[in-house]
């Protein structure tokens, strides 16, 4: 699943979603080839290793709409470029691609959850976007404007302009006695000529009463107490305030607990740490939450028929979740008529991926340290390529969505089974990505596919299909493989001891195949006889590159013994393991 990050500079996972590529980012669904490199290049920064299968063509039809891509941000890393390495058209036909010209990934390393691992500039920042969510949540600003007009608390401007409103006639009305009052002992003086000093004192009484705020004359208060409210002014305050909002994503409430801080360091790497853009981000990620309705659509019954377009499956070594995007499966024009033939369908499939992405998510761990990105493997084996119009058209939708609403999603993007198109396109875009998007991708050609994922996940966690040992049957997920490489031209074998009486299932099978295999077992007896438990035959690879599986019940010390002849001039990858079980025998 193509889970994207919101945007590299514009955004990253993923995923995943999963991505068909989503978190998983991080994280999408199926995609068509151009444009998932255009976009997931952009929407999860993940590095660059090449591993082509076959010659490179000079040009691809496809080069020009990639390369005339933005420039991603300046390298969040000192280090020099991983140069990808290549193979000639000799070795490629050859066959020569012995493991050591396997290029190794790039040296990304997924950065810290932890806020205290931070540099300063960084930790300052979350502060700052702590500091952001918190008067959003306080003036509820996520969900459109900010609170309903009733529910506002008064500004305090306007709180005084009222107040002074509501006392300015009052006083008109008190001055307005007392210079009549005035008036009139001025004319009562004039007609008789009697006006003592105590008149005029109590006249400037009078007048300094009125225009005293605190003191004013009882005729001036009856009004002003009639229009002023009786409520205290801290009830007054808690009547009108309004309790913050509460704001949940991807289960973990803004702001509750450690867990917040992991949310938001997300959205501030996939802004560079720019704070500003990140709040931008985060509020119209959660602003299209509410609009897409995803609290409810986790919950809904969308049907079972991609399950084998995008599928979690194990862990890789590193302890991240897995998820695969089988871009063949829609070779079936059953299947492609079900999700793609009209709009209704496409947008089905676009809530399908939606929801898988975010159960995914729901799933990590979010805690300080804890994994909360997904590894996405891509295969591109029969994709359908450039040709598919409703197929392009739904997948763009959803990786924009992706890399606007997912960021950060993506630990590490594998591509296998790519055409050489693929790798032509990758080739010219890879001069103008950073160090730490160029660590995060990986492809490799048909031939390397199995090795390549190897490197990142344990044989174990592999499902068979792609060269693996997971599947159904005696052994888990848990029960450690090993491997071995059996030299060109060469026989290999491997023993399993037996010091007392018991019971051996053993699994074992060699990436690629094309070699004979047999067992038998050794008593350590002189005067016992070797049992032949499987003839040596010839096995050859298979779409489903099968894996042999024996078991025998010894009931004496000695060794089973497994041969396996390489006639060929590759070497070979042999993945085995063994399970023993005491008889009462």
């Amino acid at each position: 699943m193509l889970v994207g990050r919101a945007g590299r500079g514009h955004g990253e996972d993923e995923d995943p979603i999963p991505r068909l590529s989503c978190p998983f980012s991080n994280a999408s669904t199926p995609l068509t080839m151009a444009d998932e490199v255009q976009k997931t290049a952009q929407a999860d920064e993940v590095t660059v290793v090449d591993v082509p299968d076959v010659p490179q063509p000079e040009k691809s039809p496809v080069v020009t709409e990639v390369a005339a891509k933005e420039p991603p941000p300046v390298p969040e890393s000192d280090e020099e470029p991983v140069k990808p390495k290549t193979k000639s058209s000799d070795a490629v036909i050859n066959g020569d691609d012995d493991d050591e010209k396997i290029p190794q990934s790039g040296s990304y390393k997924e950065e810290s959850t932890r806020v205290a691992d931070l540099v300063d500039n960084q930790k300052k920042a979350v502060e700052e976007l702590k500091v952001l969510v918190r008067e959003a949540l306080d003036k509820h600003e996520f969900f459109g404007s900010a609170m309903p007009q009733q529910q506002q608390e008064p500004n305090d401007e306007s709180f005084k302009e009222e107040a002074e409103a509501k006392d300015q006639s009052p006083e008109e009305e008190s001055i307005g006695q007392v210079e009549s009052v005035d008036t009139e002992e001025k004319v009562a003086a004039e007609d008789d000529g009697a006006k003592t000093v105590e008149a005029i004192e109590d006249s400037i009484v009078s007048v300094s009463s009125s225009v005293q705020p605190e003191k004013p004359p009882e005729a001036a208060k009856e009004p002003s107490e009639a229009k002023v409210d009786p409520v205290p002014e801290d009830q007054k305050k808690d009547a009108n305030k309004v309790p913050p909002q509460e704001i949940s994503i991807w289960g973990i409430p803004l702001l509750a607990d450690e867990r917040s801080d992991v949310i938001l360091l997300k959205f501030l790497r996939a802004r560079d740490f720019k704070v500003k853009e990140a709040f931008a981000v985060l509020k119209n990620t959660i602003r299209w939450r509410k609009e897409f309705g995803i609290d409810e659509l986790v919950e809904q019954d969308l049907g079972d028929n991609l399950d084998k377009v995008v599928f979690m499956h194990g862990f890789d070594k590193e302890g991240h979740p897995v998820c695969y995007n089988v871009y063949g499966e829609f070779q079936s024009k059953e299947l492609y008529q079900k999700t793609f033939s009209d709009e209704d369908k496409r947008q089905n499939f676009l809530r399908w991926r939606i929801q898988f992405l975010e159960k995914s998510i729901r799933k990590l761990d979010f805690s300080p340290g804890g994994i909360c990105t997904i590894v996405q493997i891509n295969d591109l084996k029969n994709s359908p390529g450039l040709t598919k119009w409703e197929l392009r058209q739904a997948t763009k939708q959803a990786l924009q969505l992706l890399q606007d609403n997912y960021p950060e999603f993506v630990a590490r993007q594998v591509f296998i089974n790519v055409p050489w198109w693929y790798l032509a396109v990758n080739k010219m875009i890879s001069p103008f990505l950073t160090q730490r998007t160029r660590s995060k991708f990986v492809f490799a050609g048909p031939s390397k596919s199995a090795d390549t994922l190897f490197r990142y996940i344990a044989a174990e966690q592999v499902p068979v299909k792609y060269g693996g040992l997971s599947k159904d049957g005696e052994f888990a997920n848990t029960d450690a493989v090993i491997e071995e490489t059996i030299k060109p031209a060469a026989k290999h074998t491997v023993e399993f001891p037996v010091t007392e009486a018991c019971f051996l299932t053993w699994e074992v099978r060699v990436v690629g195949w094309d070699v004979s295999y047999g067992a038998e077992f050794v008593p350590s007896g002189e005067d016992s006889y070797t049992i032949i438990i499987q003839k040596s035959k010839k096995v050859v690879g298979c779409p489903e590159e099968q894996v042999v599986c024996n078991n025998f019940k010894a009931g004496e010390p000695g060794k089973v013994v497994v041969t396996i002849h390489n006639p060929t001039s590759k070497k070979k990858k042999l993945l085995y393991r063994l399970k023993t079980m005491p008889t009462s025998d």
